[in-house]
């Protein structure tokens, strides 16, 4: 079965945030890490994953990343601190 991820990049702790969903997590943040593909990560130089959730179900790996693309930003930040609360790049607990 496949899983699919929803996830939040970070430039730096409480810096510019990034929600996106992916089938490979680990292939998506080394792209970002090493400025790969040109568009809103790097720009603003959004390359530390400090959140995400996995699900095998993509139309709810969808569902799930508009609704926190909805949330204020004081609630992301919550989600965020509740999980890893030192802001920990999780790239590298994945590879």
């Amino acid at each position: 079965m496949k899983n699919y991820y929803i996830y939040i990049l970070a430039s730096e702790r409480n810096g510019t945030l990034f929600i996106g969903v992916t089938s490979d997590l680990i292939k998506r943040v080394y792209n970002d890490k090493n400025k790969l593909v040109e568009g809103f990560t790097t720009k603003y130089n959004i390359d530390k994953l400090i959140y995400y959730e996995i699900t095998e179900n993509i139309e709810s790996a969808i569902r799930r990343e508009k609704q926190l693309k909805k949330w204020n930003r004081n609630w992301k930040l919550e989600l965020i601190e509740k999980s890893n609360p030192d802001w920990k790049d999780l790239y590298f607990e994945l590879i």
